[in-house]
């Protein structure tokens, strides 16, 4: 059974702006990006594999050797059959606002606005923004920003999360010794999943939250 939360107006207000978001029609000039970050343990191997033979899969030795962590950016179009894995060694507020740059300058440079949706960590702000960049290049791509955070502890509510998963099951389901093993491997996928046109079909929106959750929604004070 589904247990449904007890929320406040904030709550709602970013559920329903970012479900609102996602049932828009598509705009080139306004597309809706989803984004999302994910840590990448590096996993190498202290025997070599026993290669696959008919009828026998490849065998690994269950020890390895760890080879320290990589981030994942993740960006996703809500409305096309596009999305971009960037792998970086950290996740700090100056790599989450070179991403912002690729984002306007590489992946959109026609919108007018970007809305993009995102978690409430502290280095998803505007501010990173001006820590990475003069004010007189921050400012120009944060007019052409549209931030929509989702709610705290709501995660589930950012398309990409599903993204994330599909990725993890058929990318990195395996050890992945290098980064630069890790670099190829997710384009790969990246480009497969792409030119597949595969997209997420979200059917959760602002009218079922309402009939699902209208229960724990606030109570206005009539009075």
């Amino acid at each position: 059974m589904w247990c449904i939360p007890q929320v406040d107006g904030e709550y709602v207000a970013r559920m329903e702006d970012g479900l609102d978001l996602y049932a828009e029609p598509p705009d080139p000039k306004r597309p809706v990006v989803c984004f999302d970050e994910s840590p990448v343990q590096l996993i190498g191997e202290t025997r070599q594999p026993i290669p696959a033979m008919p009828g026998q899969l490849e065998r690994y030795d269950c020890e390895y050797k760890r080879n320290g962590t990589a981030n994942l950016f993740i960006l996703l179009d809500v409305h096309r059959s596009w999305r971009r894995v960037k792998v970086t060694d950290s996740r700090a507020a100056v790599d989450f606002a070179a991403c912002m740059r690729e984002l306007c300058d590489v992946h959109f440079p026609k919108a007018e606005r970007i809305r993009v949706v995102l978690d409430n960590l502290s280095t998803h702000s505007a501010g990173a923004l001006y820590q990475a960049f003069p004010a007189a290049e921050a400012r120009p791509m944060l007019r052409r920003l549209e931030f929509h955070y989702t709610p705290k502890h709501a995660s589930w509510l950012n398309m990409v999360e599903i993204e994330i998963g599909v990725l993890r099951s058929q990318c990195l389901d395996r050890r992945i010794a290098t980064k630069g093993r890790l670099l190829a491997e997710v384009a790969a996928w990246e480009r497969h999943r792409n030119a597949s046109g595969a997209r997420i079909q979200w059917m959760f929106t602002t009218y079922k939250a309402r009939a699902k959750m209208g229960r724990a929604y606030p109570h206005p004070n009539q009075s």
